[in-house]
């Protein structure tokens, strides 16, 4: 890496005037107007509704066919069961309405192309991925008690595992961004950076203005982002000024009203790779919030982690996948820079790399495959912990599944610990968490919220020997909605680095009991109303 001695040294550059930015973020607010562009379907739904009625009997007969067919679509979809009991009751209540909005709901209109691109894209992905049998074979001798699970990641969706050669982890993203900007202005060939949120400021200014610098020397650099940054960061035309510096830049499934019906299939990935050999993940957006250089919420806890190796292919290919959602057909000529860490004389699989250093598998979930990939790597590490699992996550919105999970782990003598933010950023999200809290604290779950301010690092790590650090939140949203990322480790030193973190971040956490979850007074009393409405609607949302 090129040395950084201060942050200092990086110029910052801005393509928005500064008083735009706050006037975006103050109109098209991203819950003012994903409620505007949902409020719009309802309307619609409703109008359709009142000029059927004018037919009397035939729209009483339509409406409870429909009905019907909607409760029996419901009662044998593959949902989880709180996801189930909340759209039939919405369907019964709202009829012929909420029946009606299901079908709307559930025609996935918008992403019906999005489906079949997801297909075609992954066979030329999948053929540009180095064979790893002797890694997986490695595993299966030295450590056979997770070689059902790297079978698992491998057979299903193609993460493959790779011996470990380099890990980086970052307690805080202020530790990050140095490092990060380093790697940036080592670059010679390539530059990806996929992130959940953009935003103009001194985090994004630094590496936009090294982005800019890298470009003039001949390094491809290409930007992705979500859709929803239109309605709270960056305006529309903010690509365009990207382009004309010669960065390629991309957005995600931009939203649009009546086109598009399933607004949370957002890309909340966050992965940067630099040639092909250095890969970035975790919880951290380019915001400034995420260095602390502002504090909405008082202090941002957040954390990031660095791959140098091998597992390196598989977040190049995660990218141009995502990159090649968006095109009109996928770019097969696009596997060479998945095949760039070969050029670096990266891979390896001997067995002894397994024993020494452990593996690692890279790896994703979308809500479009039918395969909960996020979810599952979270209930391996529960249902296998022999000793504890430590959480950090931002939000605690469960299903039925995650529930049994976490209990039972904690019922049979496993050290389950959850760190929460103690200063939300969502006061709707905070009180549907407490919503969980007499359950999980009931069965030995314990809980933790961070004092300073706002954790919004989504880790896992158990018994000394197992971890991921991604994207992935612990709520229907990442679980069920998002296209998210993350990286398994298993047997690697840096578990020792994540663990270290947990104690430290727990030392400034207050610890919350039974009693805490029974305190009167009007905002508790009024958390808890909140918390039960919403933990209705949480499935739907």
């Amino acid at each position: 890496m090129r040395k950084i001695n201060s942050l200092s040294d990086i110029r910052e550059m801005r393509l928005l005037k500064r008083g735009k930015k706050r006037l975006i973020k103050l109109v098209y607010g991203r819950t003012f107007i994903m409620s505007a562009l949902i409020i719009l379907q309802i309307l619609f739904v409703v109008a359709l509704v009142d000029t059927l009625n004018r037919y009397g009997p035939y729209m009483y007969m339509f409406s409870m066919a429909v009905t019907v067919i909607s409760v029996l679509h419901i009662f044998n979809s593959d949902s989880d069961p709180s996801v189930k009991l909340s759209w039939l009751l919405f369907v019964a209540v709202g009829s012929p309405f909420g029946a009606l909005f299901y079908v709307y709901v559930r025609s996935d209109v918008g992403h019906r192309r999005l489906k079949k691109q997801i297909s075609r894209i992954l066979k030329y992905t999948s053929q540009a991925q180095p064979d790893m049998s002797l890694a997986m074979k490695a595993i299966e001798d030295c450590r056979p008690e997770r070689a059902a699970f790297a079978h698992y990641m491998n057979d299903t969706c193609g993460y493959h595992p790779y011996p470990v050669t380099n890990l980086k982890y970052y307690p805080l993203g202020d530790d990050f961004l140095p490092d990060f900007l380093e790697d940036l202005s080592s670059a010679r060939h390539f530059i990806f950076l996929e992130y959940f949120i953009v935003s103009e400021g001194q985090m994004w200014g630094k590496i936009l203005y090294i982005l800019s610098q890298k470009v003039k020397e001949g390094v491809e650099v290409r930007l992705m982002y979500d859709g929803t940054n239109e309605f709270t960061n960056l305006p529309h035309n903010y690509p365009a000024m990207l382009e004309k510096l010669g960065i390629a830049c991309r957005i995600f499934d931009p939203v649009r009203p009546f086109v598009s019906t399933e607004y949370n299939y957002r890309d909340h990935r966050k992965i940067a790779v630099i040639d092909g050999k250095t890969a970035y993940t975790g919880g951290l957006n380019l915001a400034d919030e995420y260095i602390n250089a502002t504090h909405p919420y008082g202090h941002w806890k957040d954390v990031a982690i660095r791959s140098y190796g091998d597992g390196v292919a598989t977040f190049t290919r995660l990218f141009l996948e995502s990159w090649n959602y968006q095109a009109n057909k996928p770019m097969p000529e696009e596997n060479r820079y998945i095949e760039a860490s070969a050029l670096y004389g990266l891979l390896g699989t001997e067995g002894d790399r397994i024993v020494e250093d452990g593996f690692v598998i890279p790896y994703a979930d979308n809500p479009l495959d039918g395969e909960r990939m996020g979810e599952q790597v979270y209930l391996d590490i529960l249902q296998t912990a022999s000793d504890y699992v430590y959480i950090m996550t931002p939000y605690l919105i469960l299903d039925e599944t995650m529930v049994n999970a976490l209990t039972y782990a904690a019922k049979r003598g496993i050290d389950v610990r959850i760190i929460l933010p103690h200063i939300p950023d969502k006061r709707y999200a905070f009180a549907l968490a407490k919503t969980h809290y007499r359950e999980l604290l009931e069965a030995g779950v314990k809980i933790y919220e961070y004092t300073p301010g706002f954790v919004h690092a989504k880790v896992f790590v158990s018994d000394d020997r197992r971890a991921t650090v991604g994207s992935i939140n612990l709520d229907y949203r990442s679980l069920y909605h998002h296209f998210e990322v993350g990286l398994y480790v298993d047997g690697n030193r840096v578990i020792g680095d994540i663990l270290e973190d947990f104690q430290k971040t727990l030392d400034k956490c207050q610890q919350i009991s039974l009693e805490d979850t029974r305190a009167g007074g009007f905002r508790n009393r009024f958390d808890r109303a909140l918390g039960a409405v919403f933990k209705l609607l949480a499935p739907m949302l």
